[in-house]
């Protein structure tokens, strides 16, 4: 199945509605939702929107996740696989109507998707900052143990790189740094730093306890020696993505 495919059919019958009423809401044919929902035709992303929203989905819910981020990161069905019925459930199951028979209950409470009880838990959607650090767009990540790289998963943040002054560090302009917090100094390490109320990208070296050089490299290498309590560490680079 495509992933939006997916999550048409696992709403779908999370709300017990039939192909042929979701059909007729979202002004389609039953033969082709059925092919989009078995993966044999392909759906425009703003008609599945559009179809979710008019069962009842939301565009954007409590958790900050879009369907497009759902959509481009995850197959519904190896997140939410049915469990096997128990064998109380058996003869009940087999009482019920089939999927063509099945009466849409429109009263029914449905709290979420399928998708968001899934993910809230394994996925964070992470904020990418500017230089004066306004958000400007997020990342989705994966929270292992309840960590994101080793730090609490509402502490990270990407910052883009406002210029080439780490060039000879492997760090251009508008590459993506993923950070994480830390307000000391670590030797050796890239770091977003606040020094003269400017913020900025260096490679820090602690050269004793009271200062640290504050290294960058564009067409040639620069170094500046500073008194730590001058200077604000804010976080360390732990990860660049950057476009090709």
């Amino acid at each position: 199945m495509s992933r939006l495919g997916d999550l048409l059919r696992t709403e779908r019958l999370r709300r017990n509605m039939t192909l042929k009423q979701v059909a007729k809401i979202g002004g389609v044919s039953e033969g082709y939702l059925k092919d989009v929902e078995e993966g044999r035709r392909i759906i425009a992303d703003d008609q599945a929107r559009r179809i979710l929203k008019k069962i009842g989905l939301k565009e954007h819910n409590e958790e900050g996740f879009s369907l497009d981020d759902i959509a481009a990161t995850v197959d519904l069905e190896t997140v939410a696989p049915k469990p096997a019925p128990r064998p109380a459930q058996q003869q009940r199951q087999a009482e019920k109507p089939a999927e063509s028979e099945a009466v849409y209950q429109s009263d029914k409470p449905v709290s979420g998707g399928v998708w968001l009880d899934a993910l809230t838990s394994v996925l964070k959607r992470v904020p990418v900052y500017n230089a004066v650090l306004k958000e400007v767009d997020h990342r989705l990540l994966p929270v292992m143990d309840g960590r994101i790289e080793g730090a609490a998963p509402d502490k990270v943040f990407y910052l883009v790189a406002p210029d080439d002054s780490m060039r000879g560090f492997r760090i251009l302009r508008d590459d993506l740094c993923l950070i994480v917090p830390s307000g000391s100094p670590i030797d050796g390490a890239v770091m977003l730093v606040e020094h003269n109320q400017h913020r900025y990208l260096r490679k820090v070296k602690k050269l004793d306890a009271l200062s640290v050089l504050l290294q960058s490299y564009d067409r040639e290498y620069a170094a500046e020696t500073c008194s730590l309590p001058d200077v604000s560490f804010l976080g360390r680079v732990v990860k660049v993505e950057f476009s090709i």
